[in-house]
C-alpha cells in the first residue's frame, strides 16, 4: 500500500546555469539544506547568443537546468547559495529563479514522517 504526503509552503528553484557547472550548484545547495535536485540538459538562445556585448565574451549554448524543490523557509539561503556558486554576478553566467507550488505529493516512508511529526494516512485504493 502506497502512502502519499501532500507538502505545501515549498518553493521550486529553477537554475539555469552554464554546462558543467551543475555539480557543483548542487552540491552548495545540498550543504544548505537542500535535499535532492534533477539536472537536464538544455540548449539555450536569444540576443547574447554568440557575443556579449563590449566584453566580447562567447556565451555557450549549451545549459544545465536544475530544479531543486525546497521548504519556503531555507528558500532564500538555497537560492543565495546557488547564486555565488554559480558565479551568476557575471554576465552570461545563467539564470535563476524560485516559483511558490501551491502543493507536492511524493511517497515519504512512514518511519521519516514519524521523525517529522507529519501524518501519513494510507491511500484509498
Amino acid at each position: 500500500m502506497s502512502d502519499m504526503i501532500v507538502l505545501v509552503d515549498v518553493v521550486l528553484i529553477t537554475a539555469v546555469v552554464q554546462r558543467g557547472a551543475a555539480d557543483a550548484v548542487v552540491q552548495a545547495a545540498q550543504e544548505a539544506g537542500a535535499q535532492g535536485a534533477t539536472i537536464f540538459h538544455a540548449h539555450g538562445t536569444g540576443v547574447r547568443q554568440k557575443r556579449l556585448g563590449l566584453l566580447g565574451l562567447t556565451v555557450n549554448a549549451d545549459k544545465e537546468v536544475i530544479y531543486i524543490v525546497v521548504p519556503a523557509d531555507q528558500a532564500d539561503v538555497v537560492f543565495e547559495r546557488i547564486f555565488v556558486t554559480a558565479k551568476m554576478d557575471t554576465p552570461g553566467m545563467g539564470i535563476l529563479w524560485m516559483t511558490p507550488l501551491e502543493k507536492m505529493a511524493t511517497h515519504v516512508p512512514r518511519e521519516v514522517a514519524a521523525r517529522f511529526g507529519l501524518h501519513v494516512e494510507p491511500r484509498e485504493r
